[in-house]
């Protein structure tokens, strides 16, 4: 556990600035919690869902050049005891994705350096500000209370921030959460409406018709109840489905349909998630969406993926990463070794038959092309 749940203070005075945007509850379809966007995201969202693992763990999974020692390896390959480096950065770029804000703290070992590195939470964090409005400190909302933590600097250790672009709030960062969960609501509710279509054999099964005669008489509030509990009891339901009526008293069973028109929810549902798919940077093709075929093949929407996505996501994570490292080890350097992924290979390989078919360049100077000592 880390030192500062433990540290027992005085009470913190609330921040000036926070982010109650991401705890407070609408009224609309479309809910404004972070934790109740993500469960509708992740949860309940199969599109999303894909997408946000796509991408986390494409970063989890990129090969990496480590330089700074010994010490920065080891941290980096097993950032703490529960978790690898890959499971780390698939963390830290779901945050970044999803909430838009990634944090990272340090846990101190014997020699005063990071020992371990550990995600928080970004809808626990807020940060206060000081008179003039620049961050002082950070709080981190730990059960009841409020834990206050260093912000990172070149002068001290502490809590390294991660933000997406936002470029009209200079605390926070913008999550695809925010531009994506009216798609995701309207995919949510257009799976939902289809379920129970289904279960309704994709038709309001019909009506019945009262027929008074003559005599213009209706039937009575008693006999109206009594018909709607057997008709509950007795037909509704997808294992009731098929059951043949008894009728009886002038009553006659009108049925009823919809037309394709009303029933063509497909078409919605794809844009919807093509939308989700936008938000989250990854090609529809990759998630089975019809309608979107922009790339020719498979392998070159994976490239896409890797060249618009991943790799600039992964570069902003490694690179804030670095600089906090530097703190203690000055010489600490993370990145994506590009000449390992595989998704580029047909890249490199058209490099290579550049590089080789230049003559006018030396041997050395090809390596040197080539990013090879």
């Amino acid at each position: 556990m880390f030192e500062w749940l433990s540290r027992k203070g005085e009470a913190i005075a609330p921040a000036r600035h926070s982010l109650a945007f991401l705890y407070e509850t609408g009224a609309g379809e479309v809910p404004r919690a972070y934790d109740a966007r993500v469960r509708a995201a992740l949860n309940r969202n199969p599109v999303a869902f894909r997408a946000v693992r796509l991408v986390a763990e494409a970063v989890g999974s990129a090969p990496l050049t480590i330089e700074g020692g010994a010490p920065v390896e080891e941290i980096i390959r097993r950032p703490n005891p529960r978790a690898s480096c890959g499971a780390f950065l698939e963390l830290l770029a779901a945050h970044l994705v999803l909430h838009g804000n990634a944090y990272v703290d340090a846990a101190a070992g014997g020699d005063g350096r990071a020992a371990e590195m550990h995600v928080l939470a970004p809808d626990r964090m807020r940060v206060e500000t000081d008179a003039a409005g620049w961050p002082a400190r950070y709080l981190y909302r730990t059960g009841a209370r409020e834990a206050a933590l260093p912000i990172a600097s070149d002068e001290a250790a502490g809590v390294l921030h991660i933000r997406a672009l936002s470029p009209g709030d200079e605390l926070y960062g913008l999550g695809a959460l925010e531009a994506a969960s009216g798609a995701i609501a309207a995919h949510n509710e257009a799976a939902a409406w289809n379920r129970a279509l289904l279960s309704n054999a994709a038709r309001p099964s019909g009506a019945l018709m009262f027929d008074a005669g003559g005599d213009g008489g209706t039937l009575s509030g008693e006999q109206f109840d009594r018909l709607r509990r057997e008709m509950d009891e007795g037909f509704s339901g997808a294992a009731r489905a098929g059951r043949p009526l008894l009728l009886e008293g002038g009553l006659k069973w009108q049925p009823l349909s919809l037309t394709p028109a009303d029933m063509d929810f497909a078409e919605g549902q794809a844009a919807a998630a093509r939308d989700i798919a936008l938000a989250l940077g990854v090609p529809p093709m990759l998630l089975g969406l019809p309608g979107d075929n922009t790339y020719a093949n498979y392998a070159e929407a994976n490239r896409a993926l890797w060249r618009l996505t991943v790799l600039p996501l992964a570069g902003r994570i490694l690179e804030a990463l670095s600089g906090w490292l530097r703190f203690w080890w000055p010489e600490a350097e993370v990145a994506v070794d590009l000449n390992r992924v595989p998704a580029l290979a047909s890249d490199r390989s058209e490099m290579w038959k550049r590089v080789a078919a230049a003559d006018f360049l030396t041997a050395d100077e090809k390596k040197r092309v080539l990013g090879l000592s």
